[in-house]
This record gives C-alpha cells, sequence and structure tokens, in this order.
C-alpha cells in the first residue's frame, strides 16, 4: 500500500512515551492522553508518497509531529484517534510532519527544517543559554553557505524544542536562520541535566 501524498509511518515502540526505567523499576511520568509531550514522536516509515519526491526511504526512523500518534477526546468526552490515523499503528503522515529521518544510525534533516544546539550564556545573572542563538547540528542541504558547526541566528518564535538521543534541541524552518556568525570556537552546548 502506498500513499499518493504521504507517508505511512508506524511508531517505533508505543504511542506514548510516558514510562521511564529507573534500575528495575518502571516510572509513569504522566497517564493522561491530552498531554502533547508525552506523545511518541519516533516513527518507522512503511511507505513514502508516490507523488512526492524524497530522501526517505522505507524503514527510515523518522522524527514526526506530536499529533500524529495522538489520542484526545472530543467535545463529549468521547476518546478518538488523531486525524493521521488510518488503521492499527499505521498512520497517513505529511512531508511536513517528518522533522528528521535517521539511516544507518545517522540524523538527517529533510527539506524545510534545520536543528540547532543552544549555547550557553556567559552572563550567569540572566539566562542560562543564549537567545535566538545556536550551533547546527542537522542541517537542511538546501542551506546554502551554512554548514553543521555554524554558529546562526534564527527568528523569535521559529524554534520548537525536541530532545534527540539525549540531546535538546531546537527545530528552527530552514527560512528562519537568519543570520551566521562567526564562531570563536569557545562557545559552549547547553544541555540542561534533564534532557
Amino acid at each position: 500500500m502506498q500513499s499518493l501524498f504521504d507517508f505511512i509511518i508506524k511508531p517505533k515502540k508505543e504511542r506514548y512515551d510516558n514510562i521511564k526505567q529507573i534500575g528495575d523499576q518502571e516510572l509513569i511520568l504522566n497517564s493522561e492522553i491530552s498531554s502533547h509531550q508525552y506523545v511518541s514522536r519516533i516513527g518507522i516509515v512503511l511507505a513514502i508518497p508516490k507523488a512526492e519526491p524524497t530522501d526517505i526511504k522505507v524503514g527510515d526512523e523518522v522524527i514526526i509531529h506530536h499529533n500524529v500518534f495522538r489520542r484526545w477526546y472530543d467535545v463529549r468526552g468521547i476518546e478518538k484517534n488523531s486525524r493521521s490515523y488510518w488503521k492499527e499503528d499505521k498512520y497517513f503522515v505529511k512531508p511536513d510532519q517528518i522533522f528528521l529521518y535517521k539511516r544507518n544510525n545517522k540524523w538527517h534533516a529533510p527539506k524545510g527544517y534545520c536543528f540547532v544546539k543552544p549555547i550557553q550564556s556567559n552572563n550567569i545573572l540572566l539566562e542560562k543559554e543564549v537567545p535566538l542563538r545556536g550551533i547546527i547540528k542537522y542541517v537542511d542541504k538546501e542551506l546554502k553557505n551554512i554548514d553543521k558547526e555554524d554558529l546562526v541566528g534564527f527568528t523569535p518564535s521559529s524554534e520548537y524544542e525536541f530532545v534527540i538521543d539525549g540531546e535538546r534541541l531546537y527545530r528552527v524552518l530552514t527560512n528562519s536562520i537568519s543570520i551566521k556568525y562567526e564562531r570563536q570556537r569557545n562557545e559552549k552546548e547547553y544541555n540542561p541535566s534533564w534532557a
């Protein structure tokens, strides 16, 4: 089965990522379905769209929008699947809902997205990280003159936080990268202990 414009994706593990293993005990972090923070964002590609050119292949691991696997309650209190739901553990996902893909244990950014690592502020009295700046971790290959490890600035409210492989990153739209700074190579990446 192949969709014309959408990917078909299944969750890598479960729909929700709300259990943490501590030693030999399981800690349930959240028991509600409405909180987007505990929805799994990791899926496996089962089929690619027929009409959309893509670098993503069947079997790739992908980071997707939190509403794809999410369940919710309607106004009558009835539990519903997201509009992406197709059938048991299979979901239709639009290309702009895929933010990263992994092949051969290496993450890649698809067209339209970059991932930026926040940098630590030198001023400990104000903020822990420098606002609207970061180091490119995963770069859209269509972004010209900017490479991995470059120091960039981005527009306000264009970042969205993700934790990828235990590292806190911002997903930034490629067209929201506004400036490339000269990197001094003394910038420290900011990764809080909870990430």
